[in-house]
């Protein structure tokens, strides 16, 4: 073989990728087709097919159910790869609108000492301040909420100050998941007291959060425990006692 019909080869080669990848995540493709590009890029194995199996999550295809079955195959095929297609994930992470299933293929393919470092830098690109449109966050927050890791706890209280009502709510009911008392009460307290914070189920999550975990409360939110949990008192240690 010539040096030309190598590189028409290698050319027809990646000509083929591009078009699997584009396939991939063509919403208005017919899902057999679709499928056989995932396989595709399945059976390729290299970096680039591995950005295009992870393309098919920044789509939503019109028939639910398949969606569904899809991004399933796709996240079980990527959890195959193992930790080498972690700086691919990254990239989709950073990148990517919805997240939720990056996520869940980061969470299944990494360590928690390699998806660490990862989740810390996805934080600090997606901090606590204003954004059009928070989905993106909600999605980091509620994943940060699951991990059974007091490092994610600690991740979680600065978003308590987000601007997003959406954003704050699911931070609460992730740290009230994680129980991790010494970094969470006095921060949840302080939102519960704050005049500034207007979303009642907000302060009901809290209210209800410190009851079923036994913290310690304070005088200053009694008002919110009385009004938010009726017949509730505080004991004698100043915890939420429901009537």
């Amino acid at each position: 073989m010539g040096l030309m019909d190598l590189l028409s080869s290698e050319g027809r080669s990646k000509r083929s990728l591009q078009k699997h990848v584009a396939r991939a995540k063509n919403k208005d493709s017919q899902s057999v087709d679709r499928f056989a590009s995932l396989e595709a890029l399945r059976d390729d194995g290299s970096l680039e097919a591995v950005a295009g199996l992870l393309g098919r999550f920044t789509i939503r295809y019109d028939k639910s159910i398949e969606d569904e079955q899809e991004k399933e195959w796709v996240h079980s095929e990527l959890c195959k790869f193992g930790a080498k297609i972690l700086p691919e994930v990254e990239r989709h992470l950073r990148s990517a609108a919805s997240i939720s299933w990056g996520l869940k293929v980061l969470h299944d393919v990494a360590k928690s000492d390699e998806a660490w470092p990862i989740l810390e830098r996805l934080c600090e690109q997606n901090d606590n301040t204003y954004v059009r449109d928070p989905s993106k966050k909600i999605q980091l927050v509620h994943h940060l909420g699951d991990l059974e890791d007091q490092r994610a706890a600690r991740a979680l209280v600065p978003y308590l100050d987000d601007v997003d009502e959406g954003v704050r709510f699911t931070v609460v009911e992730g740290l009230i998941r994680h129980k991790h008392k010494e970094s969470s009460r006095e921060p949840l307290l302080r939102l519960l007291a704050s005049e500034k914070e207007e979303s009642r189920r907000i302060k009901k999550a809290i209210v209800e959060g410190f009851a079923d975990l036994g913290w310690e409360a304070d005088l200053t939110v009694e008002k919110w425990v009385t009004d938010l949990m009726p017949g509730a008192k505080l004991d004698n240690h100043q915890r939420i006692k429901r009537k």
